[in-house]
């Protein structure tokens, strides 16, 4: 029941002469002060094989004795099989005696005054104090004349000391913060205290002493000013020194650990966020590649999809020998399949430019259909054509038509045409012959009836050479955009960038840009005798 109420666990207990407590607690104290609704602060005490004692410093009412009787009570539970109140994680060591010296024995009968009783102990301690024994001494070395009893209290534990005994011993002489500092199994700790708001704040804190704050608690209890002028003179410039920088020591080391706590937590959770936003980033990059092997594919079956209707169109016509209403129904329902990939592909502008977004990197397949309606012209041409009117590669058109195409053989009473990437046969009389000059105007004016025209077009036009010398860095990094776009697009193998020599700066920007595209498989210098290092050439996959 009184572990439960407590919050009491079982320790690691080990049999050596160690303590490592996590947040312990007097349970007396603890109790007293949930009476008064407050909270009781908790103390962390390490006690090792290389710091064994601890030698505790601070203002009267830090805290300093109640640190002392709470590390006694709870080693004598430890040690008699109760459960002591602390937090989980704690290792406690076992120790086959405990010296304490703690209060006034002062007796009359046996003429005994305080000093001499706190001797009577040392001299026991001495005596009988081994590597197992816990000392546990309070105001060591009071009693007496401060330098006489501070240079006795010093002597007494370097002797302790080299006996390998482990404790806590609490006091306010400077020379034995002294001797802890540069003893080796003694180390420091301190009781802090606001200096600000003049109060203490009951925490231990192991490896710098603490100031006795004496003339800060004479000024809070409003001690005439000039009396304590009078006691700083007497007692020298050199030792107040030493205890104002001892608590400016204290002040900083909490400020510089309290800005480390805040860093700390600062980067964890920066790296948090940077965790969040890289697993984001690859989750793009694979959605990237997904939607564009998607656009490919739908490339692909758009470009057979658009063969199969330009087939059909041309059949109908066939059949329908030209007929008006079949002519115009077949045209609007080719003009119908041109307009459906539109909108999927600015669904797919939009998925990319999302992923770019987050990459940062300029659209690479940015393909674009637009619509254009044109006015219809009927040319009634019927002339009669024989067979030596028509020649392979001869420029013809369909009659009642805007499809232009290139003689590839001629039959009796046939000719195979080339419309676009298309081959298809029609009838002499179906076809008016038209100049060179006359089809390649019409070509630029004719809109992008369908992919594959599209595609055939970009690839009889395509340039596999682009010059970018005298342009700005912004200027040519677009005209490399679209240029390695229309590459990508054509399926070309390599291109050559002109870029010049000069310093470098321009075909480092270039080459920089070109390392961002996964398409492409190399990129190294023209030979020497052709431009060198002034030419980039760029293989793609």
């Amino acid at each position: 029941i009184f572990a439960k109420k407590m919050d009491c666990i079982l320790p690691s207990v080990c049999n050596k002469p160690i303590s490592e407590w996590n947040n312990s607690r007097h349970p007396l104290l603890q109790k007293s002060l949930e009476k008064e609704k407050r909270k009781i602060v908790p103390l962390t005490i390490s006690i090792t094989e290389d710091n064994r004692i601890i030698l505790i410093s601070g203002p009267n009412a830090g805290g300093k004795s109640v640190c002392l009787k709470t590390k006694g009570l709870l080693q004598y539970m430890i040690q008699c099989g109760i459960l002591p109140p602390m937090d989980e994680g704690s290792e406690a060591g076992i120790y086959n005696g405990i010296f304490i010296d703690i209060g006034d024995e002062q007796s009359i009968e046996n003429d005994l005054s305080t000093y001499s009783s706190h001797l009577l102990n040392m001299k026991y301690f001495t005596r009988h104090a081994n590597k197992g024994t816990l000392l546990l001494i309070d105001e060591f070395g009071s009693g007496t004349e401060p330098l006489l009893g501070g240079s006795l209290a010093e002597s007494i534990l370097e002797y302790l000391n080299k006996k390998e005994c482990a404790g806590i011993i609490t006091t306010h002489y400077s020379n034995l913060k002294h001797f802890a500092a540069s003893e080796e199994g003694i180390i420091n700790g301190a009781m802090l205290y606001d200096n600000h708001r003049m109060e203490p704040l009951y925490r231990l804190e192991i490896g710098k002493p603490g100031s006795s704050y004496a003339f800060e608690i004479a000024r809070k209890i409003c001690l005439d000013e000039r009396i304590l002028e009078t006691a700083q003179n007497k007692i020298g410039k050199e030792h107040v020194d030493f205890d104002k920088n001892l608590k400016d020591v204290l002040r900083d080391k909490r400020y510089w650990e309290n800005k480390r706590k805040s860093i700390r937590q600062k980067e964890k959770k920066l790296e948090e966020t940077l965790e969040k936003y890289q697993n984001k980033l690859n989750e793009s990059e694979k959605d990237r590649k997904k939607i564009i092997q998607q656009a490919k594919d739908e490339a692909e079956g758009l470009l057979k999809a658009s063969n199969k209707a330009i087939e059909k169109t041309i059949r109908i016509i066939k059949e329908s020998k030209a007929n008006k209403e079949k002519t115009k129904e077949a045209r609007e329902e080719l003009d119908n399949i041109k307009r459906k990939p539109i909108t999927n592909h600015s669904e797919d502008k939009e998925i990319i430019s999302k992923i770019n977004d987050i990459k940062q990197q300029k659209k690479r397949f940015n393909l674009k259909e637009k619509d254009k309606e044109k006015e219809e012209e009927r040319i009634k041409k019927n002339i009669d054509l024989t067979k030596n009117d028509l020649r392979v590669g001869d420029k013809v058109k369909l009659v009642d038509q805007d499809s232009l195409g290139e003689i590839m053989d001629i039959n009796k009473n046939s000719v195979m045409v080339a419309f676009g990437n298309m081959f298809t046969t029609v009838p002499k009389d179906k076809l008016t012959k038209i100049s060179n000059k006359e089809f390649k105007k019409q070509s630029k004016s004719e809109s992008d009836g369908s992919l594959a025209t599209m595609m055939y077009n970009k690839k009889i036009n395509f340039n596999g050479n682009i010059d970018l010398r005298g342009k700005k860095v912004e200027e040519a990094l677009y005209e490399l955009e679209r240029f390695i776009d229309d590459a990508i697009f054509v399926g070309t193998s390599q291109v050559r960038i002109l870029h010049g020599k000069g310093f470098g700066i321009l075909r480092q920007h270039i080459r920089d840009y070109l390392k961002s595209i996964d398409a492409i498989k190399k990129i190294s210098n023209e030979h020497i005798e052709r431009g060198g290092d002034g030419i980039t050439l760029v293989d793609f996959d």
